[in-house]
């Protein structure tokens, strides 16, 4: 299947998705569930921004509030004093780098874009933010989505659903719908692993991820290093790497065209051998 939206508009940039990319994650919160803390030093971010790059990145996530479970929720100003230096500290470092601001807001979408971000990226789907689709809209910025059954404090208290890859579907279909009427060009869907899922939900809906390519719209699995694997394998997130290569491969092989990741190079590696899967598939069937 031919995507109808291989390329999405970042700041000017066309950034092709006929080939699936990797999207390093740059976590500036204290207790993030994996790398909390890691990064919060300016000239710390910044290098392992060079390390994702060099590795392969072809997008840079920042995010300066935690969506854990059970995260708490920090005020704005705070958001934007973790996010803001870092943002600007990046496009200067690495110009022509495509960043993207993982955020639920529409006041801190609109100043990191300004300040040189690209792809707002949001967990709620516009569902905390009632003017957030309208700032994207104006700011005619690529938008990324996710699914979220509840929020942060709250999802993994009991998440249920009849039918978890219909119902996540459906929230696709409304929310679509909605951004396009406000002109919104560049969509991408997020399914949420781990949010307001249980383990089961999450392979669930890996396993029938390929039902949202019938939107045409770009998906993102954002696997890397949770819960959905550490549950099953007994480990922690820091011994998570094997497990999430292993799920990167089936999400590719389902229709996932961003990978977002703690580790690139990893990331780059499976890519590269999907692509080779790829061509030997083309090959026999010619």
């Amino acid at each position: 299947m031919i995507y109808e939206k291989q390329t999405i508009n970042c700041g000017g940039q066309l950034l092709d998705l006929s080939t699936p990319i990797v999207m390093g994650i740059l976590n500036l919160t204290p207790d993030s569930f994996f790398d909390g803390g890691k990064y919060a030093d300016l000239d710390k971010a910044l290098l392992q921004v060079d390390k994702m790059l060099g590795e392969g990145a072809a997008i840079i996530d920042v995010g300066g509030m935690s969506s854990r479970p059970g995260a708490a929720l920090i005020s704005e100003a705070e958001e934007l004093g973790r996010v803001l230096p870092v943002v600007d500290g990046i496009i200067r470092r690495f110009p022509g780098a495509i960043v993207s601001v993982d955020t639920f807001r529409s006041e801190v979408a609109r100043l990191t874009v300004t300040a040189g971000a690209s792809i707002v990226n949001d967990i709620y789907a516009g569902r905390f933010d009632e003017k957030m689709f309208e700032a994207v809209a104006k700011l005619d910025v690529p938008y990324i989505m996710m699914h979220m059954q509840g929020s942060p404090d709250t999802m993994q208290v009991a998440p249920a659903y009849g039918n978890v890859v219909q119902e996540v579907l459906y929230f696709f279909i409304e929310k679509i719908g909605q951004l396009r009427s406000l002109g919104v060009k560049d969509i991408l869907l997020d399914p949420g692993f781990g949010f307001g899922k249980t383990v089961s939900h999450n392979y669930e809906l890996l396993n029938h991820l390929h039902v949202f390519r019938m939107t045409d719209l770009p998906i993102l699995a954002g696997i890397s290093r949770k819960s959905m694997i550490c549950k099953v394998l007994g480990v922690k997130p820091g011994n998570a790497i094997n497990g999430t290569t292993a799920l990167h491969m089936v999400a590719l092989q389902q229709g996932a065209r961003l990978l977002r990741v703690h580790d690139v190079k990893e990331a780059v590696e499976v890519i590269k051998l999907w692509k080779e899967l790829e061509a030997v598939k083309q090959t026999s069937a010619t």
